[in-house]
């Protein structure tokens, strides 16, 4: 059951680039979502006895286990955005509905996540949970435009250090190409595809700019991935 909260703005991380970090601190404890859920946030004040507020949904990048504090990444792209980057600063107020979506990571075949940018955020919370042991492998490619922007990969490097089945590929469109072993260009199925052990009996997960899951999901089924073993998160 989804619920309306009032969040102040507890913390912004400028990354650099028009992107940012919120962490915001609900009035009460946040209710019960799953990895991969996202909510809606409105600037304006919500008034119970009227409309929800104009509002634009982001993935919830926290942890399930962290209700007190939610945490979300955007880039600036519109008036909305525009409107965040000025508005939405520490000590304001915004409000939130949550949690809504399916795009769940639940599969004990193999699972191959592609993140874009921001996109990312939808794998955060999955990726920070337990994972079931046996010989099942987790893949994550995950892309920016530049290394700097690729904000989540101490999360990543963290998960992946106690999690033996998490691999990470790292893709950097400009500047220097870093961390060691970061491929230059836009995240691609080529590259990771000959990594994989079981390509074809895989669980593939695409999020990112609306671009980046249309190329992706076609050089899926181009290679004959099943059509019901790719997922998009296409809420935008």
């Amino acid at each position: 059951m989804s619920q309306k909260l009032r969040c102040s703005v507890e913390r912004v991380v400028a990354h650099g680039e028009r992107v940012y970090t919120l962490a915001l601190r609900p009035e009460r404890r946040a209710p019960v979502f799953r990895a991969g859920q996202f909510l809606h946030l409105a600037l304006d004040p919500y008034d119970p006895s009227g409309f929800w507020p104009d509002s634009r949904v982001f993935s919830i990048a926290s942890s399930p286990d962290e209700r007190d504090t939610i945490r979300l990444t955007y880039a600036v792209h519109g008036p909305f955005t525009e409107r965040m980057e000025r508005d939405a600063v520490e000590g304001s107020e915004i409000w939130i509905k949550m949690p809504f979506g399916e795009f769940v990571i639940d599969s004990r075949r193999d699972i191959v996540l592609f993140a874009g940018g921001t996109g990312v955020t939808a794998f955060t919370a999955f990726l920070e949970s337990p994972h079931p042991v046996g010989d099942q492998s987790i893949t994550l490619a995950y892309g920016a435009r530049t290394a700097a922007l690729l904000i989540y990969r101490e999360v990543a490097e963290r998960c992946a250090g106690r999690t033996p089945a998490l691999s990470v590929i790292y893709f950097v469109e400009g500047g220097p190409v870093a961390p060691a072993g970061a491929i230059h260009g836009r995240v691609s199925v080529d590259a990771v595809w000959r990594t994989l052990a079981r390509p074809l009996s895989a669980e593939y997960y695409i999020a990112g700019p609306p671009g980046m899951l249309k190329g992706i999901a076609g050089d899926l089924r181009a290679r004959n991935v099943a059509p019901e073993a790719i997922h998009i998160d296409a809420w935008e």
